[in-house]
């Protein structure tokens, strides 16, 4: 006597995939990320990075947020986004960049072929204020990207941002400069950005281009990672090697800032 072998309808279980893909298709948009339109799409060198994103590449018109440890932390973190910036902005495009205390040297973005004003700076005293002015600004559609320093930032006032730029479809880059009071937020990404010694051909003496260490902390319906990654010849370009940490690893930084 045979056994009975249970039959499994492959049909079945295709179909199940592809509801659960048409699924996720739709919620994704509810969650602040969008399908990438052929015109809201960049060249960014950032190669399988992408991968770590749940339509396969850097999500724009979502807000973005920068965990910074410290003056060097911060400094990393500023070229990574002025790096992203650069990828983002057309021949028209504009920055804006709100800040209480900015360190930011507008003739520095020449680097990652940003002109000085192409940026619009705006400081203001108080932390509220620079809050709201993040805000108002991303709900303005002709803005290609707007940097907000912010020193403390709860969940409702980051669902506020996103919302805005659910709308307008801008691109937000929050850099939360003190690292103990990170609380959850409603940004589609957190990342933590730290400078690495840059390398010449050769071990030629001189300064090399910009290489970080990259940790995305987390992503919305994506997979966190670290890299490292440099600027150089106007675009990203990921260096293929074992990542050494050289700060905290992703496990204890999602830990820490969850």
């Amino acid at each position: 006597m045979q056994a009975n072998t249970p039959h499994i309808d492959q049909s079945i279980d295709s179909d199940k995939k592809a509801l659960l893909a048409q699924l996720q298709r739709a919620i994704l948009p509810l969650q602040g990320i969008r399908s990438p339109l052929q015109t809201h799409t960049v060249e960014n060198g950032l190669g399988t990075i992408n991968d770590a994103f749940p339509n396969g590449t850097f999500p724009l018109g979502a807000v973005h947020e920068f965990v910074s440890t410290g003056a060097e932390s911060f400094a990393a973190t500023s070229g990574f986004i002025a790096g992203l910036t650069s990828c983002i902005i057309n021949n028209n495009g504009i920055v804006v960049w709100v800040s209480t205390a900015r360190t930011a040297f507008p003739l520095a973005f020449q680097h990652f072929d940003i002109e000085p004003d192409r940026i619009i700076f705006i400081d203001l005293k108080k932390e509220k204020d620079a809050l709201w002015v993040v805000e108002e600004t991303l709900k303005c559609e002709h803005v290609a990207a707007v940097v907000g320093e912010i020193q403390q930032m709860d969940f409702n006032q980051s669902r506020r941002l996103q919302l805005a730029v659910e709308k307008s479809r801008v691109t937000g880059f929050i850099i939360r400069k003190d690292a103990k009071k990170i609380t959850p937020s409603a940004c589609v990404t957190r990342w933590q950005i730290q400078s690495l010694p840059s390398e010449l051909p050769n071990d030629m003496p001189g300064v090399g281009f910009p290489r970080w260490q990259v940790e995305l902390l987390k992503v919305r319906n994506g997979k966190p990672g670290a890299w490292i990654i440099e600027w150089s010849t106007g675009q990203f370009r990921l260096i293929d090697r074992e990542l050494k940490t050289v700060s905290l690893s992703s496990t204890q930084a999602k830990e820490r800032y969850a």
